[in-house]
């Protein structure tokens, strides 16, 4: 009867603090905003599993609490504690049960994951290039961003690949994470359920400026996604147009702010992941295999077009990302810039 009431006591201990753990930590915020319908599977079984660490802290606190409050000896008590040579029925019980919640655990893991994976044949497609250390967005319609807009309420594919080292490309409000390897596509299905802006930043030790690779995020309504749209072509447009005139700094300059340019290669003499080009159009520079030439119009283009060409000496070989993408127009507005800054 003694046994019986001290169990009743310890089960309904359990409980309490069960709840109290449980609780406590929903309450100290683990969790950002939930911005994307692929969240939701992977906050319900992470929510499933504060449950049962909330019970098996109290579980293994409570019993030994509990006996060192209630059963602790006395003063004035001499005695040898009772002799026990272990009680294989526990074993078997405490070995048998963790095994079953791993494997139902495993079996809801593998459906999350189907859900989350679950392809939308109707899907967006956006190409993501990640470089050290900035994100370029590459839409189908024919224009680049360094934003990435998303329809709300629609899944949109994104097929990363890195040009240099390897990036990870995490969205906290989206829950999911994914690796950017360089040579090889992967893709990042999304389907976000809340406006606002979001930050995506590398999740994954990429160099000195890790830290500062971020990159914005908007989800919109589609009216204001296909309004967007249709005002980066047209821009996109007009900037092609202009850069068949004459050259122009000011384009090359903001080129340079958002193309990704800066990340490396500074414009005030300081040194970077590339060359500084402060001072740098008309200088001699010495290449990896001992050569000299002059950065003049020719060898700035050649060094954009195909970088992989001239090396200069003292970095490294194949870093620069891959900038095919502009136009020759935009290519001589970057020179152009480059030459202004003496």
């Amino acid at each position: 009867m003694q046994n019986k009431k001290h169990l009743i006591i310890i089960s309904v201990l359990i409980l309490i603090l069960s709840g109290l753990v449980y609780y406590g930590l929903l309450a100290s915020n683990l969790f950002p905003t939930q911005a994307a319908n692929q969240a939701i599977p992977i906050d319900w079984l992470f929510d499933l599993e504060l449950k049962l660490i909330a019970f098996f802290f109290s579980v293994i606190m409570v019993p030994m609490v509990y006996s060192l409050v209630v059963f602790r000896k006395s003063d004035d008590d001499q005695s040898d504690g009772p002799h026990m040579e272990g009680n294989t029925t526990l074993e078997i019980v405490w070995t048998v049960i963790p095994l079953i919640i791993v494997i139902i655990l495993g079996i809801i893991g593998a459906d999350n994951l189907k859900q989350v994976l679950a392809v939308d044949p109707q899907a967006n497609e956006i190409k993501v290039v990640g470089f050290q250390w900035g994100w370029r967005f590459e839409y189908p319609q024919g224009f680049v961003s360094n934003e990435l807009y998303l329809p709300i309420d629609q899944q949109t594919v994104l097929k990363m690949e890195s040009s240099d080292v390897i990036h990870s490309f995490w969205v906290p409000e989206f829950r999911i994470k994914k690796d950017v390897l360089p040579g090889q596509i992967t893709e990042y299905r999304v389907t976000p359920n809340l406006l606002g802006s979001y930050v995506v930043s590398c999740a994954e030790l990429c160099g000195s400026k890790h830290a500062y690779m971020l990159g914005n995020i908007h989800v919109v309504s589609e009216n204001e996604y296909t309004t967007w749209v249709d005002d980066q072509v047209k821009l996109a447009k007009e900037i092609e147009l202009a850069s068949l005139g004459k050259p122009d700094s000011g384009r090359g300059k903001q080129l340079y702010e958002t193309a990704g340019c800066k990340a490396c290669h500074s414009n005030n003499g300081s040194k970077g992941t590339g060359p500084t080009w402060s001072g740098l159009f008309g200088q001699e520079v010495t290449l990896a295999d001992g050569s000299v030439v002059v950065a003049d119009e020719q060898y700035l283009f050649n060094s954009i077009k195909q970088p992989a060409l001239q090396t200069v000496e003292g970095y490294p070989s194949n870093a620069m990302p891959d900038f095919s993408y502009l136009k020759d127009g935009q290519i001589n507005d970057l020179i152009e810039y480059i030459k202004t800054l003496e």
